[in-house]
């Protein structure tokens, strides 16, 4: 038997009441595949079919019931009313709660700015797209109606044109879509993640979708891209555009493009302004990176960033340093921010209830077979009508012979329920028209009505033979098709905002600008402190400031167009560019390496190599006598990586790392006192980077290898250090002989 878990129940007035639940803090046990069929799959596909992904007309679910309601309290037309209103209304239609409501208006609203032609006009402050801390006002203080374009989405909603299903609880109706008159789902930008599955669809311009779908209407082998350039959004922004790469898109339905951000630089001021951005990022995201770079000195030629949006757009303002070069900069910060950012596109939609990811030819012909069956219900519809209204209108016709046989019948019919059948007796007419005739007013039984009511019977006549002919001729109803998006494109087209640039234009301008090659010297110390310092400051400067305890282990002579790789103390390199780094003083500590590249807790950069075309060999030296050698060209990598894992060997203690162009000596002290001559030539080089390398020095147990330098000859009688075999012991240095000279680089 279940277990009961007892509940007390109180009502007012009148003493406690002990109550049992049956079934209550009972555990079963399940399969997980039922539970999954059972539970998890019915809401995953109600995100799927009824909230996240739209249908062909454009519009989730949401979307739709918040138009519609707007629709129906005849927000076409007339004034704004209070937000509050309309969406306490559509709480009627959607189960949700306000929130989700307002935020779903914010966003189809044109204050709102994130759609080409939006569909609800707004009056008062409702944020913008671009902007993640301009928030919107509450719903009580907003107003907003339908646009005009919005007129468009309701064309003969009420001829049939498509279907009404009843809303949640069953008091009222809504449609299943909009009989939208052009390709709606292409024209305005729509994202949505549901379970185990996505949608992101570009906005595309207007007046090229309309022009797209008239010549697809007129040739389906069309070349999409000829007339469809490109996406277009609404902040603008420039596309950087690739004929094979959009191709692609339009036709899997997959890839992503790239859209940068738009500004000018004022020569009077100094500055540089940013007008518009990508559609991906907001303007605070922008501000925030370039204000990281600066503080990291990878950007140092700024004086000041701030946000100077106003009523008139947005506008992100930089002011300059004296001789900064403002394209210089913008170059790189579109590489390094967001100001610059890739759109992925997943053209998923729902087609009868099932997502598709279509190709944009594919939609298109999606939404002419679905706009020729609302042409094609409509005309039906108005069929329909017409041939009631002839039927009625040729009874009327029939009374036109003898008004005074329908009066007469009329008056000596004794029981009112006989009028309409004796009328059908004395003119040959059916019920239907006999009930018309006898709902005639006595005013209008003349000969005048009459005669004006059966005037149009001919006109009425060809009128229907012409709707007959186009629910049986496709070709007709295309071409009603073809005028409605020639009315849409021309009534409600506009330029496009977002340029389209070259984007293989936009290659070789970056490939032909020269590097910087300018001259200057690094220093790395042995705390992990870095310094770049130009000719021109290191004649000026005094002695190096150093931390503490720290000392200068590496002076290099080198240039802006270097790149500079750190090993760490946890088997891993950093790599970087000498340019990425600002300018440096003797005067000042420099920067840490480990805070400006980001690295691990408790990780430090113990050696720097710096280098132009990764010739040479790394040289790792562990305590047990063992050397690893490693071709640089191993840490050269294709694509812009920051850091490698498994740099080198980890299951050995680490002792010392080198660096070296060419082949040469190293001198090996031992802590038994013994020294070691050996010929990195001797030592074969092997590209995996993190191999255990070769014994050079035996130890024993208790020893380890104590240094580590370069040998330049300068010990008296070194052929006693020397050995034709690896691994070797080394030789004892006679008493007297004076101590080896350590030169490190």
């Amino acid at each position: 038997m279940a277990s009961k878990k007892k509940k007390e129940i109180k009502q007012p007035g009148k003493p406690k009441i002990n109550a049992y639940i049956a079934g209550a803090g009972l555990t079963v046990e399940q399969p997980i595949t039922e539970t999954l069929e059972t539970n998890y799959m019915p809401y995953a596909m109600s995100v799927i079919v009824s909230r996240a992904i739209p249908e062909i007309d454009g519009f989730k679910p949401s979307h739709r019931k918040l138009l519609y309601t707007m629709y129906n309290m005849g927000l076409l037309n007339g004034s704004t009313i209070k937000s509050a209103n309309i969406v306490g209304r559509t709480m009627q239609l959607n189960p949700h709660g306000d929130a989700a409501i307002y935020e779903t208006m914010v966003r189809l609203s044109e204050g709102y700015q994130a759609l080409l032609h939006p569909y609800v006009e707004s009056k008062g402050s409702f944020g913008k797209a671009y902007s993640r801390d301009m928030a919107y006002a509450a719903s009580r203080y907003t107003e907003a109606k339908l646009s005009p374009i919005a007129a468009e989405l309701f064309t003969d909603i009420d001829k049939d044109t498509v279907d009404f299903v009843d809303n949640y609880d069953a008091t009222m109706k809504e449609p299943t879509l909009f009989p939208v008159t052009f390709p709606s789902i292409l024209v305005n930008a729509n994202t949505g993640i549901a379970v185990g599955m996505a949608s992101s669809i570009c906005p595309f311009n207007l007046r090229e979708v309309c022009e797209t779908t008239i010549a697809f209407i007129r040739d389906d082998t069309v070349q999409i891209a000829d007339t469809l350039l490109a996406p277009d959004f609404p902040i603008g922004g420039q596309l950087l555009y690739q004929r094979d790469e959009m191709e692609s898109i339009y036709e899997t339905g997959r890839g992503s493009f790239k859209v940068r951000g738009v500004y000018a630089y004022d020569k009077s001021q100094n500055c540089i302004d940013i007008t518009e951005i990508p559609p991906t990022t907001t303007s605070e995201a922008i501000i925030e990176k370039v204000i990281e770079l600066v503080k990291l000195k990878k950007i140092t030629e700024i004086n000041d960033i701030r946000d100077e949006t106003d009523l008139g757009g947005l506008k992100i303002t930089i002011d300059l340093k004296r001789g900064a070069d403002p394209e210089k900069l913008m170059r790189k910060i579109m590489k390094m921010t967001p100001l610059e950012d890739s759109f992925s596109c997943n053209f998923n939609i729902l087609i009868a209830g099932s997502p598709h990811v279509m190709g944009v030819k594919e939609i298109i012909s999606e939404w002419v077979a679905f706009r020729e069956e609302c042409v094609r219900r409509r005309v039906f519809f108005k069929l329909s009508k017409a041939k009631d209204k002839l039927h009625l209108l040729k009874g009327l016709e029939k009374i036109l012979l003898d008004i005074d046989k329908a009066i007469k019948i009329v008056r000596e019919t004794d029981e009112e329920s006989q009028v309409v059948p004796n009328l059908m007796i004395g003119f040959g007419i059916d019920e239907v028209q006999a009930e018309y005739v006898a709902e005639i007013k006595l005013r209008h039984l003349n000969r005048e009505y009459i005669l004006k009511r059966t005037a149009d019977i001919e006109a009425l006549t060809n009128e229907i033979a012409e709707m007959e002919s186009i629910l049986k001729s496709r070709s007709k109803v295309m071409n009603i098709i073809i005028k409605e998006l020639t009315a849409v494109a021309e009534k409600y087209g506009q330029d496009r905002k977002t340029a389209i640039i070259s984007a293989e234009e936009e290659t070789v301008e970056e490939e032909a600008a020269p590097p910087d090659t300018s001259p200057v010297t690094l220093f790395f110390t042995k705390d992990g402190y870095f310094k770049k310092i130009t000719p021109q400051s290191l004649r000026m400067s005094g002695e190096q400031k150093l931390k503490e305890g720290d000392e200068i282990t590496q002076i290099i002579e080198s240039t802006n167009a270097a790149e500079l790789l750190f090993f760490t103390n946890k088997g891993q390199v950093y790599k970087s560019r000498t340019a990425d780094f600002g300018d440096s003083k003797a005067s000042v500590l420099g920067d840490y390496v480990a805070g400006s590249l980001e690295f691990e807790e408790a990780e430090n950069a113990v050696y720097m190599v710096e280098t132009t075309d990764y010739a040479g060999y790394m040289l790792f030296i562990f305590d047990n006598g063992r050397i690893a050698k490693v071709p640089l060209s191993s840490y050269q990598t294709k694509t812009n990586r920051k850091k490698l894992i498994k740099a080198y060997c980890e299951k050995f203690p680490l002792h010392t790392v080198l660096f070296i162009k060419e082949e040469t000596e190293l001198l090996l002290h031992s802590t038994n006192g013994r020294m070691l001559i050996v010929n990195t030539a001797a030592i074969p080089a092997k590209t995996t980077k993190d191999n255990g390398g070769i014994a050079v020095m035996t130890q024993k147990k208790g020893q380890r290898i104590s240094e580590a330098v370069f040998y330049h000859g300068t010990l008296e009688g070194d052929h006693r250090y020397r050995t034709r075999n690896l691994p070797a012991a080394g030789n004892k240095k006679p008493t007297g002989t004076a101590e080896q000279e350590k030169i490190l680089i």
